[in-house]
């Protein structure tokens, strides 16, 4: 593995302008609050989701059971290879091997996005709370600590939140996905919640109905994502000044993604909550906003994320300094203004996204 950057960067300009775009077509919630980002966080940040988008893309994609299984196999080696400083000719996979140098990025944080892939392509069920977060943890946690580590930073309870939110946004993924999931053979529900709202998983699957039964438990993780977007909420304070606005924006446009799962009735099953173009905007404009003062974020970290802590606290730092050039936050009103010019680019996006087929399931990885 790398320890320091390559006289040049592996990703060309074109490199870089392909995960931009496939993360602009790919994950529209990403993509609004990104555009919150310092232009040094923002191109590494669309490299990094590009990758996500990648493989999630590639297992669930592939077809059969054994297929996604031969997919996520492939991913590992692609992985290895980018840690290498070899990587497969592809866009995302040169941006990355520049990003886990320059960033010094233990590789069991993209290590535990392809496990957590790996057990979707073996159709892995949930029998608790506590396992479906060990899911969230690689597919979404591993991403928020990626993501805190190209905002340059390292603090272990500033990367505990960052692995609260993902989870949370995670949690908000299934809850909105319940039917799309289950229509596609798949349950990410707890199991144990399912029984102890008297549901069949497997009738449910086979004939998935809006229930007031089904519609409990998706109000429980509904509730069980609040309860992380809260604790999250501390460790933004944690972040640099200029990258601020843009995670506390996705942290309410995916909780604002409960409140309209709830607007439908909790019903999961037979449509798919949105939220609008315009709401998005407005949602940016807040974010962009002084936060008020709020506690520290010294709460350990959740027992399905603190591994993917200490891979950080134990992964060295790169033998190049990596300079930190972000922008001081006091322009709000220019923030704002530019959060609203958005609108209508949410908006277009909003009408084109209501006709095109099709789910995405890892949405913040």
């Amino acid at each position: 593995m790398r320890t320091s950057l390559p006289d040049a960067p592996l990703a060309s300009a074109a490199d870089h302008a392909a995960c931009r775009a496939a993360i602009r077509t790919g994950s529209k919630s990403f993509f609004a609050a990104s555009t919150l980002l310092p232009p040094a966080v923002r191109v590494p940040s669309f490299g990094l989701y590009a990758f996500c988008r990648l493989s999630d893309d590639a297992v669930d994609e592939a077809g059969s059971r054994a297929r996604q299984r031969m997919a996520s196999d492939r991913l590992a080696q692609r992985l290895s290879l980018a840690y290498a400083g070899r990587p497969a000719n592809a866009p995302a996979d040169r941006a990355l091997a520049d990003l886990v140098a320059r960033y010094a990025m233990p590789e069991a944080l993209p290590r535990a996005l392809l496990e957590g892939l790996a057990w979707d392509a073996g159709g892995r069920r949930y029998a608790t709370l506590s396992e479906l977060t060990d899911y969230a943890a690689r597919v979404a946690g591993a991403v928020g600590a990626m993501m805190t580590l190209i905002m340059g930073v390292r603090d272990p309870a500033v990367l505990a939140r960052a692995c609260d939110l993902g989870v949370a946004m995670q949690f908000t993924n299934i809850a909105r996905d319940v039917g799309e999931d289950a229509r596609a053979g798949r349950l990410y529900l707890p199991l144990d919640w399912l029984a102890q709202a008297g549901i069949d998983p497997d009738a449910f699957l086979a004939d998935p109905v809006a229930s007031p039964a089904i519609r409990s438990v998706v109000a429980r993780l509904l509730d069980a994502a609040e309860i992380l977007y809260r604790r999250s909420e501390p460790g933004i304070g944690g972040l640099p000044l200029g990258c601020r606005p843009a995670i506390r924006g996705a942290r309410l446009i995916y909780a604002e993604i409960g409140r309209a799962i709830e607007a439908n009735g909790l019903d999961s099953v037979t449509c798919r909550a949105r939220v609008p173009g315009s709401r998005k905007a407005v949602l940016l404009a807040r974010a962009a906003l002084p936060a008020p003062v709020l506690p520290d974020a010294a709460a350990p970290p959740l027992p399905e994320t603190a591994y993917l802590v200490d891979a950080v606290r134990d992964h060295p730092m790169p033998a190049l300094p990596v300079p930190r050039r972000l922008p001081a936050w006091w322009d709000v009103s220019g923030q704002v203004a530019h959060v609203l010019d958005l609108i209508e680019q949410l908006q277009e996006r909003e009408a084109f996204a209501e006709n095109q087929p099709g789910q995405q399931r890892l949405e913040t990885a």
